[in-house]
């Protein structure tokens, strides 16, 4: 069997979709199965087992020997969430007795990390180890994910293989449920929709002008590569970026859209909202060197080519990986 945590969410159920059509079954699907708004991610899905996460761990433990491969993938992930309790009780402390499970039973792991633990990117964005220590995130969301991180290095006892990835801005079907955490050519997109032109926030950074600050966005498709290759090949353990390793402007991802949909450009900016505004990102890009130095070498889609697949094969008929 494969596990995948975080089975109703964006990359999880992403992840479980592109593992049936590459011919994998006994999947296991965990979650809180109680949110019943995100069931269409596993509609026509073969899933072998629902399990909700609350019970997981217990589970684990008892079919160990029945499980090929975890991916965990869940967390709480919405960057405006300051209930440390929360975080601390779902990001930190499940991915640590999940950790130990894996250990004692020698089950193979992948975990995500999140590029939110770069902070404002003043250490720069690379995992080597030696760096990570030194990292400053902006927000709780960011604490959690870098205080796991630092636990995870320190453990004498691990999975035969793992790999954790800081995810960047990643873009996709399967998105739809994440409202104000959906990505931004998700927004862009229903913005057309409903009113012809799309809101980008203004730049409250001098050195940035409005719709000029830079992130590293990585299609979703290219994230499941990189995961089933690690899965595959199990190579060699460690934390990675998963980022395309170059940045992208949010202009350039609005006009994107737009090429998409044959539309000439309409911009509006916007203020930025202030729960965001002292805690915001203007610039990322992923380090892939030592991801490369794994064995990976498929590359990543170039960004305009990403999003016009994005726009045309998925959201406008509304379908799911």
């Amino acid at each position: 069997m494969i596990v995948v945590t975080g089975a109703l969410g964006f990359i999880g159920s992403a992840l479980l979709g592109e593992l049936e059509v590459r011919g994998y079954g006994e999947l296991v699907a965990v979650d809180n199965f109680n949110d019943a708004y995100k069931f269409s991610n596993l509609e026509g899905k073969k899933i072998k087992e629902r399990i909700d996460r609350t019970i997981f761990c217990e589970w684990l433990s008892v079919n160990a020997s029945k499980v090929q491969f975890v991916f965990h993938i869940g967390a709480r992930t919405r960057t405006n969430e300051f209930d440390w309790n929360v975080l601390n009780e779902l990001n930190v402390n499940y991915s640590k007795q999940l950790w130990q499970i894996c250990s004692e039973e020698s089950i193979p792991l992948i975990y995500a990390s999140s590029a939110a633990t770069y902070g404002n990117g003043e250490n720069g964005f690379s995992d080597k180890p030696t760096n990570i220590k030194h990292l400053k995130p902006m927000n709780p969301y960011g604490e959690s994910k870098q205080l796991f991180d630092l636990w995870m290095m320190q453990q004498e006892n691990t999975p035969p293989f793992w790999a954790g990835f800081k995810f960047f801005n990643v873009f996709g079907p399967n998105e739809y449920h994440k409202d104000r955490m959906a990505s931004v050519v998700f927004h862009a997109f229903n913005q057309i929709k409903e009113k012809g032109s799309v809101n980008l926030f203004k730049s409250y950074n001098s050195e940035y002008a409005d719709g000029e600050q830079r992130r590293d966005f990585v299609y979703i498709k290219d994230v499941l590569n990189v995961l089933i290759y690690h899965m595959e090949t199990r190579k060699k353990s460690g934390l990675y970026n998963l980022g395309s390793g170059k940045s992208h402007t949010f202009l350039e991802l609005a006009n994107g859209v737009f090429k998409a949909l044959n539309l000439e450009s309409n911009l509006n900016y916007i203020n930025m909202p202030e729960d965001i505004r002292d805690n915001y990102q203007y610039f990322t890009q992923a380090d892939d060197n030592r991801l490369m130095e794994s064995g990976y070498s498929e590359g990543f889609t170039p960004f305009e080519d990403a999003i016009a697949d994005y726009v045309r094969n998925y959201l406008v008929p509304h379908k799911y990986i």
